[in-house]
Parts: C-alpha cells; structure tokens; sequence
C-alpha cells in the first residue's frame, strides 16, 4: 500500500527558501481571493441583479443530453431516497433541499439536478410529476441561493440540466409553473454572467461558459448573452484545451466530461442556423484523438491526474463521434504524455510538469510514472483516483508513492496545498514540481526507446531521476532503466536523503510471485497471457498497495519494489517480459 508521505512533505516544508515562501503565498493570494468574491457575490443584493439580462418568455428547445440515465435510481428517487457521493439520505417525505447536507459532495450533487435525467430514463408520468415536484421545491425554498447551490461549476451545471431536462419539467405543467421555471433559469443565467469572471479557473470556469452558451441558444430573445457567451467561450477553450488536444489540467476525465457538453452545445448551434465559433469545432477535432491516447486495450483510461473509474458508458457515447479510426497518436508534447504501442501491449507515459496551479486542484506527483497492459490485460496502473464516494483517499491519490515510479527520501515530486485556512480558500493545488523535464524518444532496431528525466527533487534532494523504456516490435519485452543523478553544481548526498523506492503498482487481476533468486517476480494474469518482471542484481519485493480508481470503491493489490541508496547503485535495470505457456509452481 502506498505509504503517506505527508510527514516527509512537512519536513520539506518547513525548509522552504523565502523564493518558496513568495511562491506558496502568491498561489494563496492568487486563488483565495476568488473565493472570497465568489461567496459574496453569491448572497443578494450582488450578483442577483448587477448583470442586465431580460427574463425570457420562451424555450425553443432542449439539448441534448448524452449522459445515460437509470431507471431504477428514479424509483430511489420517487421513495424519497437520494444518494450521491457515497452518502443515502431518506427523505421520509420531506423535501431534499430542506435537509442537513451529509456532505458538501451530496450537497453539490444534489444542488447540480444531474439526477433528472434518471427520471428522464423512467419515462413515465410519476417521473415527470416527481421531476416538476422537486424542481419547484426548489424554486420555492429559494434554492438558487443556498451556499451549495450558488458555487459557480454547481450552478452552471444545474443550468444545462434543465435546459436539457425541460420536456421532462415541463410537460403537463400548468402556466404559472412555466413562468417561475423561465423566471428563475433567467435569474441563474443572470447570476452566472455576473460571477463567471470570479469562478475558480479550469473545469468551473469553463462549465460557466458552456452553460451560458447552451442558455443564449436554448432561451428566446437573448442575442446578448448569445454574444458574450460566444465569446467567452472561445476564450475559455483556447486557454483550456492544448494544441494536441490534451486537457491544461492534465486530467484525462475532463477529455470525456467536455465532450459530453461541447458535442450537443455544437449541434444546439447548428439547430439555431448559427455558425459555432471555430474555436469549439477546433477543439472538439483535436479532443477526439485524445481519447484514443489514453485507452488502454481493454478500454479503460490511464490513470494520471485525477483520472478515477472510466465512465465506460460515457465514453462509448463520445466515441461514437468519433468519425477517425486507427492508431492513436503516440506523443503529446503540450499535455505531456507518450504513448509505446507494439504486438497488443501498450506502454502510456507521464512526461509533463504539473500544470499551472490554477488548473492543478486535481493533479497528482506522477512524473515518469507509466502504466502497461497486455492485450485487454492491466498489468503495471497507477493506483489512480477514487470516486467521491472515498474522498479522504484522495490526498493518498496524488502523492508519488501512488504512482508507478520512484519516490526520493519518501517524499513526492510535487508540493500541495494540505490543510488549514489557505486549503479551505484556495483548493489544494500544486504549489511546487518538476519544472525542467526532457523527453527524448527515437526507434531503435525495430523497437520504440522513451527517456526522459525531470528535476522535481532537485532543490530539495538535489538528485535528478531519470528514467527510459525500449518496448520491443513485438511488444513482448519492455526494458527500463532508473538512474539517479545529482543535480547541476550538487552532490549526491550521504544521509538518508538519497534513499530511493522504485514501485511498479500492479492491477488487481493480476498474482504476483517472487522467484528463489530474489530479483524475478512472475505475473499470473487472468487470461494466461502472463508476464515476467527481473530487476539484474536488485532485489525486489512484493508488497501490499490498493487500486482507487474502481468502480466498488478501494481495492487490495500488490506493487513491486525496489528499494536502495543513490550514492551505492544509482542506476537500475529492469524488465517485463511476456512469456508463453504455464509459469512455474
């Protein structure tokens, strides 16, 4: 299991230089400000009425809405039983809205209405019924307004569920119903349009365009929000998706959750006969590819960055717009990653620094980590992150420990923000990482050969990790090799600071046994295409880890490693090797 490293990080903390001091306060001022704003402008008599924008009379239509539904949680729903983010909450004929929140994640999921589309899945008229009920519970409680219910990202995304929702709302519904829902969506668009420039930068921000983008489509009489959002819009996603089509959060999620939102917003205007800004159609040409970049055989995204469980359901949607077959890409310089590929095993690297700090609220220390699989076979994962319903594994997620890679002194390559007042203004971001990386990647006798290094120990440690992979043609060796290197004008270290664990985190369908020798471990996986880890003149061990980014929530599994002291074996050979027949004993 990965160890927590916080302690290790402390310690490096507290001997920070003043240029980390600046550093750390600068990111705290930079994102706590927002904050601030945001909570009050989110009260009357702020944002509610500062932004001009006429109540619309009308909807011309609905977007689509491309995330499935579940019948089956609509009639959870109807008995009063609402459950988000591993919390279940039993209403006993109250409304939702009026209830003690058990966590802020429940709060926001309720806040949100993604839940409609389950009763929208249930097509039957209790559901609408139900749906209208709840809908205007919180029209009536002034729901807008609750804490939960007015953070930006939150509200922008109840915004384009009931667009989408509306023919489930507001069939059968009578007129005075019709006016308080048109009433309050113009209320929200309003609110949005005041508090969008003060949204914490990255996936909130972005939601705030998208949503107003879907509400100067989808609501009559409303050319200047159409054009503000437009513009906005193409702001957004020229800051927020990189020129190879990589999300600048690094987070492979955030590929499938914008194109969820971006495909129906380009066909809500196209139903308009409006041209989309160019910058959207660009976007969604350069995503697409993407997607395939980070799918493993099997289908499952590689875990970096705050990907957790891939939502296979959702993706299979997107995919089917994508109108490009064939081989992925196999390097992508702006978001930071390599891709090997060869005889059905694929190799995905970490090759990135963590991205700026406003964007970085769910990045994790992973550099020159990697993941591998073997046919539709995981074989070598990152542990990946959980789902909300296991939130306080989260901190665990991010640290390097966590990552197939090698950890220093047990620290992580990257610095977060961890606890206290400046985590509960500003997030956790990334405070400090690799900034100096270098990637080099040729063919060499048939086989594709990465290396890359990067300096996140560097002024702490003052070492330097280095780190190459050589897939073969054929896919069935992969050499690697880690070396440890002081850093321009250091020495390696004597002391405790140069102790280095290499880990390999394997997936859970996969057994691992450890040979007499000691540097052989043999990897049982469920289909018999087994493979062979050695590590020449390296003792490895097996030890215990978990797999987060399951669907159930946590799972046991086991790591490889490696363990041993920069100044004494700075350099380490390693192999995975598939081999066929049955393994021994």
């Amino acid at each position: 299991m990965p160890k927590n490293t916080a302690s290790g990080d402390s310690s490096a903390m507290s001997g920070e230089g003043m240029a980390d001091r600046v550093r750390r306060l600068t990111c705290i001022a930079e994102l706590g400000w927002r904050t601030l704003v945001v909570r009050a402008l989110a009260h009357p008599p702020f944002a509610w009425w500062t932004a001009s924008l006429p109540v619309s009379g009308r909807l011309l239509f609905a977007p689509q809405d491309l995330r499935a539904g579940d019948p089956a949680r609509a009639a959870e729903i109807y008995a009063g039983c609402f459950a988000f983010a591993g919390k279940a909450v039993e209403t006993g004929g109250a409304s939702p809205f009026e209830i003690v929140p058990p966590s802020r994640e429940w709060a926001q999921a309720l806040m949100s209405f993604s839940w409609l589309r389950h009763l929208h899945a249930s097509d039957t008229a209790i559901a609408r019924a139900n749906a209208r009920a709840l809908v205007g519970d919180f029209i009536n409680l002034g729901g807008p307004r609750l804490p939960a219910a007015a953070e930006p990202e939150v509200a922008a995304r109840r915004m384009i569920n009931w667009l989408s929702q509306t023919p489930l709302i507001l069939k059968d519904a009578d007129s005075g119903f019709h006016r308080r829902f048109l009433r309050c969506l113009s209320q929200q668009a309003r609110y949005l349009k005041s508090i969008q420039r003060f949204a914490r930068d990255g996936r909130a921000r972005l939601a705030c365009a998208v949503a107003l983008s879907f509400a100067g489509l989808c609501m009559a009489d409303q050319p200047r929000l159409l054009r503000s959002a437009q513009k906005r819009l193409t702001e957004e996603l020229e800051r927020q998706v990189l020129a190879d089509g990589g999300p600048a959060s690094r987070n492979p999620a955030m590929l499938i959750e914008l194109l969820l939102d971006l495909l129906p917003l380009r066909q809500c205007f196209e139903a308009r006969h409006v041209a989309p800004p160019a910058v959207l159609v660009n976007a969604i040409d350069r995503m697409m590819p993407m997607l395939r970049f980070f799918r493993h055989v099997d289908g499952s995204f590689a875990h970096f960055n705050g990907m957790g469980p891939t939502p296979a359901d959702s993706l299979a949607v997107v995919l089917a717009y994508d109108d490009a077959r064939g081989r992925p890409v196999s390097n992508a310089p702006y978001s930071g990653y390599q891709r090997l590929e060869a005889g059905g095993s694929v190799v995905i690297v970490d090759t990135g620094c963590p991205p700026p700090p406003l964007f970085s609220h769910e990045a994790h220390a992973g550099c020159l980590s990697f993941e591998l699989s073997s046919g539709r076979n995981r074989v070598v994962v990152n542990c990946g992150a959980p789902t909300p319903a296991h939130e306080s594994w989260r901190a665990v997620a991010r640290q390097t420990a966590a990552h197939s890679t090698a950890t220093l002194a047990e620290i992580s390559s990257c610095r977060f923000i961890a606890g206290g007042l400046a985590m509960k203004l500003c997030g956790t971001p990334v405070l400090d990482g690799p900034a100096d990386i270098h990637v080099d990647r040729s063919e060499r006798g048939g086989a594709d050969v990465l290396r890359a290094s990067h300096d996140g120990y560097a002024r702490r440690l003052g070492l330097v990790h280095q780190r190459s992979w050589r897939l073969s043609g054929d896919g069935t060796c992969l050499d690697g090799e880690d070396l440890f290197r002081a850093a321009q004008g250091e020495e390696i270290a004597s002391d405790a600071r140069d102790f280095y664990a290499i880990r390999f985190h394997l997936h859970p369908a996969v057994k691992a046994a450890r040979a007499p020798d000691g540097q052989t471990i043999y990897l049982t996986l469920p289909d018999g295409d087994d493979w062979v880890f050695e590590a020449p003149d390296c003792p490895a061990t097996i030890e215990e880890s978990v797999y987060l980014a399951a669907h159930g929530g946590p799972r046991r599994a086991e790591q490889i490693v490696i363990s041993g002291k920069a100044r004494q074996r700075p350099r380490v050979a390693w192999t995975f090797v598939r081999v066929q027949g049955a393994l021994p004993g």
